[in-house]
């Protein structure tokens, strides 16, 4: 069995962070591992409160993980703020952990903030360029490369930027968010551009859905997936888990991790 880790905030409502990210490891047949950034009170409704664990905790959980359960494939989510991040990055570093997602996480389904402002920079100079592959949606696409994106052609500039001007391997930048009618366009770049192009669920079931997708990916890389092949894979899924979501709790619902992928 393949091993994945997980470096991410711990989401109290079960639906996103690490608790989505081990129950999306397990899906995919990939043991699961974790270093906790943050802990925060939330439910499907939003965050109430939230406090980083401290960066030496966060450095000691990935030495831990990587001195025994080498993974072979991982990925963060929530950084909390700019020393974690840093710490983040030297753990990668110095245990030369492979197949890396970032999934630049700055705010909920809920629009509560789950970082701070100045770990920003520490993502673009310390983390990306040691990304292979990184997931932001539009808004943090727009932050990481200084810019509103609009369009598909913004979609793909900004991919460009993040690969090329920044030095990740690969991006995936979401468009869920965009206003494109009743189709989703989901742009993957790595030196090529290609769209995933999707039917638009009119759904609120959709806390989790960047961590769901990162961790998806994340654990078909481990399993030893190509990387367009990974992310075709974790977009079905995602999109399988929306329309099938359970429906718990009163505001942004959780999705059903347990989805197909066809």
């Amino acid at each position: 069995m393949r091993i994945a880790l997980t470096i991410a905030g711990s989401d109290s409502g079960g639906g996103a962070g690490i608790q989505a990210d081990l129950k999306t490891f397990q899906r995919f047949g990939v043991f699961g591992t974790s270093a906790i950034t943050a802990i925060t009170a939330q439910n499907t409704k939003g965050v109430t409160r939230w406090e980083a664990v401290s960066p030496d905790l966060v450095r000691a959980q990935i030495d831990s993980v990587a001195e025994d359960l080498a993974p072979a494939a991982f990925k963060s989510g929530m950084l909390a703020n700019a020393a974690i991040a840093s710490v983040v990055a030297v753990g990668i570093r110095e245990h030369s952990l492979p197949n890396y997602v970032l999934d630049p996480v700055m705010v909920a389904t809920s629009g509560d903030v789950l970082f701070e402002s100045d770990t920003i920079d520490v993502i673009r100079r310390e983390l990306i360029p040691q990304a292979f592959l990184v997931t932001p949606n539009l808004h943090e696409a727009a932050i990481l490369v200084g810019h509103e994106i609009d369009d598909e052609d913004a979609m793909v500039r900004a991919a460009e930027t993040i690969v090329t001007d920044m030095g990740a391997q690969a991006v995936l930048i979401k468009g869920g968010h965009m206003a494109s009618g009743d189709r989703v366009v989901d742009i993957l770049y790595d030196g090529n551009v290609r769209a995933f192009r999707a039917q638009r669920l009119d759904a609120r079931n959709t806390h989790g859905t960047g961590c769901t997708l990162s961790a998806a990916i994340t654990a078909q890389l481990a399993r030893g997936e190509s990387l367009h092949a990974a992310v075709r894979r974790a977009i079905s899924y995602v999109h399988n888990a929306i329309a099938s979501a359970p429906g718990l709790g009163s505001g942004h619902g959780p999705l059903n991790h347990l989805a197909e992928d066809n």
